[in-house]
């Protein structure tokens, strides 16, 4: 199948889903997930109807972003931000997913503060407790978000997390309801500068059970693109490193 085909059936699957469950198709955000995906190919994909592009290296999608910049698509940031590649990522990021910390939303805060902008983040979860992945410990998590809140430079728009990597459907569905139970209570919490419009969940294999579960903003990659060359833990890193492991104590 085409990318046109492949884009078009999981727009389907979305709705189908959507309305099983009661909600509005239209109301479910689509982000094309496209790591090690060739400039043209994102660009087929753009006008197939893709809005909302997702890079998770930030050199590799400074690259696309200077052969694609002209056409009409957001750019966001999914994959693991190091506080170095922070000047870097704000040449093309609309939208920040993975905001895990207080020391990367300071840097954040400090190069918008001279740029003299505003940016549109999400704070990300590890709700699966693994400690190979990054995210805030959900516990911790309404915790960092009134902290980051108190940076006017940062517009939280929600909350994003991977869910586990494995086949047993019901230790997905915890890490999704972990962190629709999150959600839920930051809206309670009605923290200032603080709106939760998106809760983004799930990808190419557990879409369908994150939207079942809250999601209303979807990370797909393999479904349109095809099957990846490059394996997944080159984009998210099985270990962390000790300089990771030290920024987010």
């Amino acid at each position: 199948m085409s990318i046109k085909e492949n884009l078009e059936a999981v727009k389907q699957n979305i709705a189908a889903t959507a309305r099983r469950v009661g909600k509005r198709p239209e109301d479910i955000v689509l982000l094309m997930a496209t790591k090690t995906v060739a400039p043209e190919r994102i660009r087929e994909a753009i006008h197939a109807g893709g809005h909302i592009i997702g890079e998770n290296k930030v050199q590799e999608a400074l690259k696309k972003y200077e052969v694609l910049k002209g056409e009409e698509a957001e750019w966001h940031f999914i994959g693991h931000l190091q506080t170095n590649k922070v000047k870097d990522a704000l040449k093309f990021a609309d939208m920040i997913h993975s905001v895990d910390r207080l020391s990367l939303a300071e840097k954040l805060d400090h190069r918008l503060q001279q740029e003299g902008r505003c940016l549109d983040i999400l704070v990300q979860v590890n709700t699966s407790h693994e400690e190979s992945k990054y995210g805030v410990a959900p516990e911790e998590a309404i915790s960092l978000v009134r902290q980051i809140a108190g940076y006017n430079t940062l517009k939280i728009q929600g909350l994003m997390t991977i869910g586990l990597f494995t086949k047993d459907e019901v230790k997905i569905r915890k890490c999704f309801k972990t962190l629709k139970e999150i959600y839920d209570a930051l809206i309670k919490e009605d923290i200032d500068r603080v709106n939760m419009k998106y809760l983004s969940m799930g990808m190419s294999g557990d879409y369908q059970i994150a939207i079942e579960e809250g999601a209303n903003m979807v990370r797909i990659g393999t479904a349109i693109f095809g099957v990846r060359t490059t394996p997944d833990a080159y984009y998210w890193p099985s270990e962390k490193t000790d300089a990771d492991r030290a920024e987010q104590r």
